[in-house]
């Protein structure tokens, strides 16, 4: 069955589906976008992505292209058109289509909007998570990765960096040695606390520096649900490395627990108790979420 996409007010053949060459995101990547996962026809977490959006939009100053409401029928509608069961709908909005001018445009042009949707595999038990390979390298993004703009290309070399080097992801450090998050996935450890003993669950606190990931903000709704000890502050690389276990989230491929880090195998390079239960506990989150 040929894809659909939805173009400023349209619904058009996907290979047909096209914006103005002055389209703001296109020459200035003047834009943002949201990427919400679709679970056996179950949009994930759907409320959460449209508050992310908006935030995006306000702090670019973009208006929204239609209501929240609005935004979710055409969102669901391209899901049925494409017959998605699992899989993404990527919703895009730029500033709109003006003559070329790095401002603002003096008169004002309505947003743009796109939303196109596909298929993902995603697993059948989502209790089973699948190992990944990870490798370090400097953050080099602009200093508002929190705004989920469509300026990607830095993101885009460090994936690409890791294919290259055989690890499904990068995990990317500042200049005092931190991690900060994934190109595209929030990034976390699990140790142990020398004095307390206790177990901690690691991530970047949500601040400018990290974008606040959708499932980052499941899984520490489910810490206060489950009384998970979590921390919120960087952790070096060395932390990651002694770290007892490692994780990273992300809403295209949820949570996926780290087997290596720059050829370094991480606690018994397998999944650890305190991962497994965390991925369950998402598992029953997911679950429990009606389309």
């Amino acid at each position: 069955m040929p894809r659909t996409a939805y173009v400023n007010g349209r619904y058009v053949p996907h290979g047909h589906a096209q914006v103005g060459i002055e389209d703001r995101g296109y020459q200035f990547a003047d834009g943002v976008y949201d990427v919400v996962p679709i679970v056996k026809g179950a949009f994930i977490d759907e409320d959460w992505h449209w508050d992310r959006l908006e935030r995006g939009l306000a702090e670019l100053r973009i208006d929204q292209p239609v209501s929240r409401k609005a935004l979710s029928m055409i969102a669901r509608r391209i899901a049925r058109r494409n017959m998605i069961e699992d899989g993404i709908v990527y919703v895009q909005v730029t500033r709109g289509e003006a003559p070329r001018d790095h401002k603002f445009p003096t008169t004002p042009v309505p947003p743009a909007l796109v939303v196109t949707g596909r298929h993902l595999s995603m697993p059948d038990d989502m209790a089973q998570g699948r190992m990944i390979d990870v490798i370090t390298g400097p953050d080099e993004r602009w200093a508002r990765p929190s705004i989920k703009a469509i300026a990607l290309l830095p993101n885009v070399l460090a994936k690409q960096a890791a294919a290259e080097a055989g690890a499904y992801e990068m995990w990317l450090v500042n200049k005092d040695n931190e991690v900060t998050e994934g190109s595209s996935a929030n990034a976390w450890i699990v140790r142990r606390d020398p004095e307390s003993g206790r177990v901690i669950i690691q991530t970047h606190q949500a601040d400018r520096a990290i974008l606040k990931g959708i499932v980052r903000t499941a899984v520490v709704a489910l810490a206060e649900k489950h009384q998970w000890a979590i921390e919120e502050r960087p952790f070096t690389v060395n932390d990651l490395l002694a770290a007892d276990e490692a994780f990273q989230s992300s809403s295209g491929n949820m949570i996926r627990p780290v087997r290596t880090v720059d050829g370094s195998t991480i606690g018994s390079g397998e999944t650890g108790p305190v991962v497994q239960e965390i991925l369950n506990a998402f598992a029953d989150h997911v679950a429990t979420q009606g389309s």
